[in-house]
């Protein structure tokens, strides 16, 4: 009886000490994340899973978005993590456009930074009907300046993204992180039973 009671607690002490080694991980180092929606295709699809670097920015205390130690800024073209503006309790991903004092302004799905226009390469368009600015921000916006410690963030799949346009600009206490690679990627609608895995996307860094 006594062995039984030993191994039981041998187990129980194996298991805490490995939930505290993955709870310190994915406070400080490294998280997971699903796409759940089409806002950042095609550099991201509905089912891809990611892991996302928590220590390219900011060190945070634990379970709090206090500050303790800035690493680093986010640069235009970083895909980012972050907590959603309007509901903390989940997290967002989207591609970074403008930094701290940039102007941005998007004409005619055109988006110009600084009053010149960037190199948008990873922008999709999948309506190319342009909407006036009366009828909403999508395809005309702004001008707006970005303010200190924030960010002006776009999806890559500009006319089906909920991003900057709509809710303002993420600061620096509701980064997460940057993406940075590929671990497994779930297609839920194959044409073939072999298909439901994307095995191409395994392993690609995120760009």
């Amino acid at each position: 009886m006594g062995k039984r009671k030993g191994k039981i607690r041998e187990y129980a002490e194996s298991f805490i000490i490995a939930a505290l080694i993955a709870l310190f991980v994915r406070s400080f180092f490294i998280q997971a994340f699903k796409i759940p929606s089409s806002s950042m295709e095609p550099t991201l699809l509905v089912g891809d899973h990611l892991l996302v670097n928590r220590l390219s920015y900011v060190i945070k205390f634990p379970f709090t978005d206090w500050i303790i130690y800035e690493i680093g800024k986010p640069k235009r073209g970083d895909v980012i993590v972050f907590r959603y503006p309007l509901d903390r309790s989940k997290d967002f991903i989207k591609r970074v456009i403008g930094v701290e004092g940039d102007i941005v302004e998007i004409r005619d799905k055109i988006v110009y930074v600084n009053g010149k226009r960037i190199e948008d390469k990873h922008a999709f368009f999948s309506d190319p009907y342009v909407l006036p600015s009366s009828l909403g921000p999508r395809d005309n916006f702004g001008p707006v300046k970005v303010p200190k410690d924030s960010y002006f963030v776009l999806g890559d799949n500009r006319d089906r993204s909920l991003d900057s346009r709509f809710w303002g600009f993420v600061k620096k206490e509701d980064l997460v992180g940057k993406a940075f690679i590929l671990y497994f990627s779930w297609n839920k609608n194959p044409e073939r039973i072999w298909e439901f895995v994307r095995w191409k996307r395994i392993g690609m860094l995120i760009r």
